[in-house]
């Protein structure tokens, strides 16, 4: 309303204002006040007709105000009522959930008071029950004559006779299983590979002798008060035996090489005759030469045999060191030729590089060349020198491996293992000592009747084959297939022999009787 009248105000003003500057303009005062008059009286038109319009508004406002708020009290008395309804069906909800939750409780202690109802009838039933069973094993031990420990001994006997059964059928199972599978592969491999290796069937016999043209000979030799003898012992390194056996001295050494340059040396100043200190000494120099070279040539020669052609020179004058090295009787080096021809033709059977296994099996006993100057296996000794000398180490590890010294873990190691054993226990290939020969057949009795149930033990095929014969009424069926499996893995783990040892349990029932 104040609005209105103040715009009706500055029509006003702006009304009289024009007025009055037109009428100063015309320069009529009387005009003047003709036409303020009638704009007062327009003012006060326009003033009454803003007042009615404005009290017109007014009216309508304060008509909407009413309306608007008529129209908000109904929507809150809508929400009220509806918030009222919701409260009221949540109410009832929280009562019903209220009284089931009672009725649970209640329904839960009834429960719980049963169980512990029947807590206390089992627990009186097993009281009974605990009674029950100490009368009963009272009256089983009264009327079987057993205490219970007895029984409890009985029958763990009875399980683990089950268990031993079970055992040996299992061990049966897997002993045809994996024979079938392998015994035939490897039994066509290896005899391929025997019948492709040309080999001589008789042993070396190294004998250090050297025959002399007569036995005056023998007093030169030992020269006067024995300086020659001592000379000779001083330069060689080797003793020089001389006995009363006709026409020979013999020498003696650990060291081969050494033990042949005095023999080539001896032979030497036999033949010229000139027997005295100087002439020893010089002698024994042109052997020494003489047998180096042959080494170098030895060694030479064997890798040219099996065509390998990139040896170090160090590891060729080694091998061919091995040519007077001799174990039981069989020629060191031309056992390694064979080894490195078998494990060749083998590895080509079985798809493997037949060149590192020819490499492998030709150097596997390098080690027996330098074995008395340096201590340990000569297996560890070859691996270390081939190691120093470049060879590769799939290659030392074959010779490291070869005499279990370390564990396998390559089928070159494993190629090399049957090579060698095939080679050195081949007929005639090594000679034995009777003393050594009788020692491994005791052990080897002595092995099987150590365990319990075996009644006689015969070693058998100059100890390749061990007879075991079992006590029938201690030694089951079963038993005896897992008796055999131990006698077995005790002789792997105990001995050391050449190829294999079969052992063959023999358990044996008679019933004899007398018809008269």
């Amino acid at each position: 309303m104040e609005v209105i009248v103040g715009i009706a105000c500055l029509v006003i003003g702006a009304v009289i204002a024009t007025v009055a500057m037109r009428s100063a303009k015309n320069g009529s005062l009387r005009e003047a006040d003709s036409k303020i008059q009638s704009a007062h009286e327009e003012a006060k038109t326009v003033i009454s007709d803003a007042k009615r319009t404005a009290e017109t508004l007014k009216k309508e406002a304060l008509l909407e105000a009413k309306e608007e708020i008529i129209q908000h009290k109904q929507t809150a008395e809508n929400e009220e009522k509806q918030r009222k309804r919701e409260l009221r069906t949540l109410e009832n909800r929280v009562m019903q959930r209220e009284e089931s939750l009672d009725r649970r409780n209640d329904a839960l202690d009834k429960r719980e008071h049963q169980l512990s109802s029947q807590a206390g009838q089992i627990e009186k039933r097993s009281r009974e029950l605990d009674d029950l069973v100490a009368k009963q094993t009272t009256e089983l031990e009264r009327i079987s004559e057993l205490t219970r420990d007895d029984a409890h001994r009985e029958l763990l006997d009875k399980v683990r006779g089950e268990v031993t059964h079970e055992a040996a059928t299992i061990i049966r199972e897997s002993e045809q299983q994996v024979r079938a599978e392998c015994h035939k592969t490897a039994q066509e491999i290896i005899s391929l590979a025997i019948q492709r290796c040309a080999a001589d069937h008789t042993a070396e016999v190294t004998v250090t002798s050297v025959h002399i043209p007569s036995d005056d000979l023998k007093g030169r030799i030992i020269g006067r008060e024995g300086r020659n003898i001592r000379t000779f012992e001083q330069v060689s390194g080797v003793n020089l035996v001389i006995d009363d056996t006709p026409e020979t001295v013999v020498l003696s050494s650990f060291d081969p090489v050494r033990r042949e340059t005095a023999r080539v040396a001896l032979e030497n100043l036999i033949a010229d005759g000139r027997i005295h200190p100087a002439r020893i000494e010089e002698m024994y120099n042109k052997a020494a030469d003489l047998v180096q070279q042959r080494v170098r040539e030895a060694g030479e020669q064997a890798a040219f045999d099996v065509g390998i052609h990139d040896l170090h020179p160090e590891l060729i004058k080694t091998l061919g060191a091995l040519r007077y090295r001799t174990s039981f009787g069989q020629n060191v080096l031309q056992h390694s030729l064979e080894v490195s021809d078998m494990c060749s033709i083998m590895a080509s059977e079985l798809g493997v590089d037949p060149y590192a296994a020819k490499r492998a099996g030709l150097l596997h006993d390098l080690g027996k060349a330098i074995d008395h100057d340096v201590e340990g296996p000569h297996a560890v000794i070859g691996a270390d020198l081939a190691r120093r000398y470049g060879e590769k180490p799939a290659i030392v590890h074959a010779i490291e491996a070869h005499h279990a010294d370390v564990e396998p873990n390559s089928v070159l190691a494993v190629l090399v293992q049957a090579a060698d054993a095939v080679s050195a226990s081949r007929p005639g290939a090594r000679r034995e000592s009777a003393e050594n020969y009788i020692k491994r057949l005791e052990k080897l009795e002595e092995i099987a009747n150590a365990h319990e149930g075996v009644e006689r033990t015969y070693a058998m095929q100059a100890g390749r084959e061990v007879h075991v014969m079992v006590q029938p009424d201690k030694i089951s069926d079963a038993q005896s297939t897992v008796l055999a499996h131990d006698i077995a893995h005790q002789i792997e783990e105990e001995m050391e022999y050449p190829g294999q040892v079969r052992v063959v349990v023999i358990r044996e029932s008679r019933a004899v009787d007398i018809a008269k």
